[in-house]
């Protein structure tokens, strides 16, 4: 699996992907987002065009960048973000193929195109989404909660919604994020991480528990062994895997699996 690590510190980045990460991405998202998230205690980034360019100086390694949602600015966004050298972009908050294909227009193969579904209205064209050339598809936890009224951040991983959009999408798919395998709150990152590999995730993001956790810790100790972690569970043998299934299950809705 893929790691993907959200920031615009050069050292910290290059480290990272030095240790083993796939990438770094560069938010820029932030239009109607404060109001969108407002009390959410979700993480909103100030990133700018400038840390794009910094962070593409500090690293050989893939470079994602985060555009705000589909409108009048995308054209320059698409430009600037390509003239910094992103390897490719990520379109949130899509709501309809037409959004896709103007962006997919404007990008017109410079650079790869990924979007994150995260409304219900991505969720229920999921399938003719995923018939767009795109680099990777993501469902977005904190997004998808907020557009849906639910209390609980991880329900569209019980419930089915991520396993349905994983089974349409033919390129990258990502959900998520992790922190090392010891953290994570409410639910623990080693269940979650358990999950992710479950539904087929080909690549997840590093955000501000993973920085916040790895404060003090070496990355070149600390990113193996949560790729280490990955990879283990990836050859878990089928009864291994439901149970592990049933205690992220039981950690969501607080129900006891069956026989504990």
């Amino acid at each position: 699996m893929d790691l993907l690590l959200f920031t615009v510190d050069p050292a910290w980045g290059a480290d990272v992907v030095a240790a083993g990460a796939a990438g770094i991405v560069v938010d820029w998202e932030r239009r109607g987002k404060l109001r969108r998230q407002l009390g959410e205690g979700t993480q909103i980034n100030d990133d700018t065009p400038a840390d794009l360019s910094r962070m593409r100086a500090a690293t050989d390694g893939r470079l994602l960048c985060r555009l705000n949602g589909f409108g009048p600015w995308t054209p320059g966004e698409v430009d600037d973000a390509v003239a910094r050298g992103a390897d490719e972009l990520l379109l949130p908050m899509v709501r309809t193929p037409a959004e896709v294909d103007r962006t997919l227009d404007l990008v017109a193969g410079r650079c790869g195109l990924g979007i994150l579904v995260e409304t219900q209205d991505g969720v229920a064209c999921a399938t003719e989404l995923a018939r767009r050339p795109l680099s990777r598809v993501y469902v977005g936890l904190n997004d998808l909660r907020i557009d849906r009224g639910a209390d609980q951040l991880f329900t569209p991983l019980v419930d089915g919604t991520v396993d349905a959009v994983r089974a349409v999408v033919p390129s990258a798919f990502g959900v998520g994020g992790l922190t090392l395998p010891e953290g994570g709150a409410p639910v623990p990152a080693a269940l979650l991480a358990a999950e992710l590999v479950r539904c087929g995730a080909d690549f997840t993001f590093l955000r501000r528990s993973f920085t916040a956790d790895m404060a003090g810790r070496d990355p070149f100790v600390e990113v193996p062994r949560l790729l280490a972690v990955l990879a283990g569970m990836a050859a878990a043998d089928p009864a291994e895997v439901a149970a592990r299934r049933a205690a992220f299950v039981a950690a969501v809705t607080g129900r006891v699996p069956v026989g504990a």
